[in-house]
């Protein structure tokens, strides 16, 4: 199988994603870095060798993320902007303590009180971020 279906295969099923449950869903991506860091090494070495700039959109079809994410923008749910700069921005938060992390990487061997720490603050800021009732940008 070609690196880059790896890469698509692995990341479109490490977390089931809900575009109404933004905070939920980078939750579960923290959680899946934590059960298997392989998957963010793949990313930065997809980022590092092959496509330093730009969108891994070549490897991974973001668009029904992308669709949905609109879907929960156009109800009211999320707040307004470009799709793909919020699920960036979400995903982003979620890789916080990953393995790709410039500040820290966590590990499942960690105390479950600092892991709850990190999921709630986590969901606390996507939530923040994303909330139909945060301030424009413009």
């Amino acid at each position: 199988m070609p690196f880059d279906a790896v890469i698509a295969d692995q990341l479109m099923s490490a977390v089931a994603f809900d575009a109404d449950d933004l905070p939920g869903s980078a939750v579960a991506m923290y959680d899946a870095n934590l059960r298997d860091p392989r998957l963010v090494r793949l990313l930065t070495w997809l980022r590092l060798e092959r496509q330093p700039t730009g969108s891994l959109g070549r490897a991974v079809d973001h668009e029904p993320k992308l669709a949905a994410t609109a879907r929960a923008q156009a109800a009211g749910r999320v707040r307004p902007g470009d799709p793909f700069d919020l699920f960036t921005l979400v995903l982003s938060m979620a890789f916080a303590w990953s393995a790709a992390s410039i500040g820290y990487a966590a590990t499942a061997d960690e105390p479950d009180e600092e892991h709850e720490r990190r999921r709630r603050l986590l969901a606390a800021c996507v939530r923040g971020a994303i909330s139909p009732g945060t301030a424009p940008l413009d």
